[in-house]
């Protein structure tokens, strides 16, 4: 998880866009539905904690028109993993803000303990019938943090086929983020300097992102459903983090070149900030079942993505509700592993030019990471429900023995991250 995630506001977006449509409201059925979740969200070694709270309004009319509503609220807090590689010893850095210093710890990998973020996001959809077989659907979508800001937009046609037992859709989304990050975003590759100086950063930055997705749901007899979407995206404009970085070693030892002269107020290594390519594309595949066992529900599915920076994933998904006196529970496993980006590199070696890009981000490294939880729900008699989920996530990377140089070796360069997610919600009518 990280700040700059945007994936708790895409997901609200991913929701219109799959195009299905929406039943009628039942007679004496309340015209509003609220759901309100508190999520609790803590890694291990003091890294990132999130506190977020949503709430989400869905307002249905007889006509089948259906407006929804959502707002988010999340406060993020910790230390985030600079890019740095660890060493034995203590090792100083310049702040992100340019206006002061902090230290680390020797033996264990750097983390920017500066880091914090506080994110209000919000959505709209509208969804209504279009003659007897369409369905169209349009949303907005925005969020504001001290450093980041973020609008989209995006629309969905669907049609029934087969009885309205297959519905095919189309749909777009498109966003725009401007990126103002404290200090001012660093230029690409640029050494990072002392306190107060201003040499290597550059205005405002900012990205567009479009997304299209194709999908198909079929009804397979009275208890099954599959669906199958195919999704293209591309990024544009500043793709990079400007809080990360990486260091700069020597060619035999793979330890931190020290400056030269000695620091006199900033980092006592060289460190330089990551450089990204401007634009990304990337395409997935994603097929999902859902069957019923005679009120037991089983929900998997698959995903495989690709993209242009060498990155490649695979997703398993599955979860399966089983009733359970007067509620029921959930138990989910969730399986992913990814290849490196063609750019990702542990470190860069003095005396080495440059190259165009690099990126020591663990998020496009190599790794592999496991999800298991577990749900518990319990609708009351006046349609209200209230649920309890608690989730644990296990993610071990690695790193090609070719990029690791020397002292390298011996160190964990790549350490385990576990995390735990802790969700309350209530849902209740209006």
């Amino acid at each position: 998880m990280n700040g700059k995630d945007l994936a708790s506001l895409l997901a609200t977006a991913t929701c219109a866009l799959l195009g299905t449509s929406s039943p009628a409201r039942a007679e004496g059925e309340k015209p509003w539905s609220l759901d309100t979740a508190l999520l609790l969200y803590k890694e291990s070694d003091s890294r990132v904690q999130d506190v977020s709270a949503a709430i989400g309004a869905t307002r249905r009319f007889a006509d089948d028109r259906v407006l929804g509503l959502n707002l988010t609220a999340d406060t993020l807090t910790g230390a985030s993993p600079s890019g740095a590689i660890a060493l034995d010893r203590p090792q100083t850095f310049t702040s992100p803000s340019g206006k002061a210093t902090y230290t680390t710890v020797g033996g264990r990998i750097p983390l920017d303990d500066t880091f914090k973020d506080t994110r209000f996001a919000g959505s709209a959809s509208w969804t209504q019938p279009m003659g007897r077989l369409y369905t169209v659907s349009g949303g907005l979508s925005a969020s504001y943090e001290y450093d980041y800001r973020h609008f989209g937009a995006n629309a969905s046609l669907s049609r029934d086929f087969d009885r309205r037992n297959r519905t095919v859709s189309l749909s777009a989304a498109w966003s725009k983020d401007d990126i103002d990050p404290v200090g001012g975003p660093p230029l690409p590759l640029s050494q990072m300097l002392d306190v107060g100086a201003t040499g290597n950063k550059a205005g405002s930055k900012s990205k567009d992102v479009l997304d299209a997705v194709l999908s198909v749901a079929q009804v397979v007899g009275h208890d099954t459903v599959v669906r199958f979407n195919y999704a293209y995206s591309r990024s544009s404009g500043y793709l990079n983090d400007p809080y990360k970085i990486l260091s700069v070693v020597d060619p035999v030892t793979g330890d931190t070149s020290t400056r030269t002269p000695a620091a006199t107020g900033g980092p006592d290594g060289v460190y330089v900030f990551e450089s990204r390519p401007d634009s990304r594309t990337k395409q997935s595949f994603y097929g999902e079942v859902k069957h019923d066992f005679d009120g037991r529900v089983l929900t998997a599915s698959y995903r495989y993505m690709s993209d242009d920076w060498g990155i490649g994933s695979h997703t398993v998904d599955a979860r399966f509700r089983w009733p359970l006196g007067g509620g029921y529970v959930e138990p989910h496993a969730r399986w992913y592993t990814q290849t490196a980006a063609d750019f990702y590199r542990v470190s860069l070696v003095r005396g080495q030019a440059l190259p165009q890009y690099a990126s020591a981000d663990f998020r496009l490294g190599e790794f592999d990471a496991v999800t298991l939880g577990l749900k518990y729900g319990h609708p009351l008699a006046s349609g209200n429900e209230w649920s309890v989920r608690l989730e644990g996530y296990q993610q071990t990377g690695s790193v090609p023995s070719g990029q690791l140089i020397g002292n390298q070796a011996r160190r964990d360069v790549t350490p385990d991250l576990t995390a735990v997610f802790l969700q309350f919600g209530y849902r209740f009518g209006l």
